[in-house]
């Protein structure tokens, strides 16, 4: 694995280039906050126009435009719209404009390593994937650091493909903290899998069997909310900081033998052998396939199982102990009124 830092860099070649956003979310929003604050002069966010994201880009002094425009204008685009919009806005809006030379970036691989894009030979393909939300990419370069990035060359018309990537990220912050070379495989496929079975399916699915579980057999299900999900944060501090030995060592000793001898009965074989077929199924395309198909065809399962999730009775539960906890709701990250 090899890992670059500011001294790796030419922080001028960003500096030098015509440089446009599309999308205006959080992750655009960091972006390109960082690289004006970096120093890069030349920075557009395109949307669509007289939307939200838009008039705030344009109350924030951006330079605005469409992503014709942009597509014609910029020496370097960063695609930070959602994984199911790229392939039509790159076919409709950004083959036809982009410059030779010029370089398409995305902050996650999916659609090229898929092929949902099929980008111009003469264009450098690249990914700079900061590892931490935008809200985090924008603090820790205000408190003077940064955030791990990941970077990679799929496609390198001009010659510098990397050297530009690198300058890029390093203009975000990233160079402070590690810029790490991978691949738009890589990235892409596990970045997929530790999603669904780890971080969001895997998790959300333990918390609410182990709710299940305690309130099945007869127990209230505050106390049930407690002890499967609520305390789950402060383990997760721990862990974050300081790996699982860490946690491990803080926590008492009759919960480190449970964990040693119950943890595997529940995470045995059998899920190891679910795991690995998830991640087939990542690495054929198939669950890629069958994400667009399902976009394609309005979302009716996924807003379902979206409906399905937030009727759980562990999110009924929860939301009335938050009331009782208002140092929690006051470090909420989410602000769904927003966004």
């Amino acid at each position: 694995m090899r890992v670059y830092y500011d001294r790796d860099a030419d922080a001028n070649l960003i500096k030098s280039k015509n440089v446009a956003i599309i999308g205006y979310g959080g992750q655009g929003h960091a972006h390109a906050l960082n690289l004006t604050d970096s120093g890069v002069g030349d920075v557009a966010i395109a949307e669509l126009e007289g939307s939200e994201a838009w008039e705030k880009a344009k109350k924030q002094k951006f330079k605005v435009m469409t992503t014709v425009e942009a597509a014609k204008w910029a020496d370097f685009i960063m695609m930070l719209t959602p994984d199911e919009l790229q392939a039509d806005i790159y076919v409709r809006e950004i083959h036809d404009h982009m410059k030779d030379g010029a370089a398409l970036a995305f902050a996650h691989g999916l659609a090229i390593h898929y092929r949902l894009i099929e980008p111009d030979p003469k264009i450098d393909v690249v990914m700079v994937a900061p590892k931490a939300p935008g809200h985090t990419v924008r603090g820790e370069y205000m408190r003077g650091g940064g955030v791990p990035c990941l970077v990679g060359v799929e496609q390198d018309a001009s010659g510098h493909a990397m050297e530009v990537a690198l300058s890029y990220a390093c203009a975000l912050g990233a160079g402070r903290a590690g810029i790490i070379e991978t691949t738009f495989r890589d990235e892409t496929e596990t970045d997929l899998f530790g999603e669904q079975a780890v971080l969001t399916g895997g998790l959300t699915e333990l918390i609410k069997a182990g709710f299940d579980t305690l309130v099945e057999a007869g127990y209230p299900p505050e106390m049930a909310y407690f002890e499967c999900l609520h305390e789950m944060k402060l383990n997760m501090d721990l862990i974050f900081a300081g790996g699982m030995a860490d946690m491990l060592y803080a926590v008492s000793d009759t919960a480190e033998y449970g964990a040693y001898v119950c943890g595997p009965r529940v995470i045995d074989e059998g899920t190891r052998q679910r795991m690995r077929e998830i991640l087939k199924e990542i690495q054929s395309g198939e669950f890629v396939t069958e994400w667009i198909n399902e976009y394609q065809a309005g979302k009716p399962r996924f807003k379902a199982l979206r409906r399905n999730n937030a009727d759980h009775p562990v999110e009924k539960v929860g939301e009335k102990l938050r009331e009782m906890m208002p140092w929690v709701t006051e470090t909420r990250l989410v602000d769904r009124s927003s966004n």
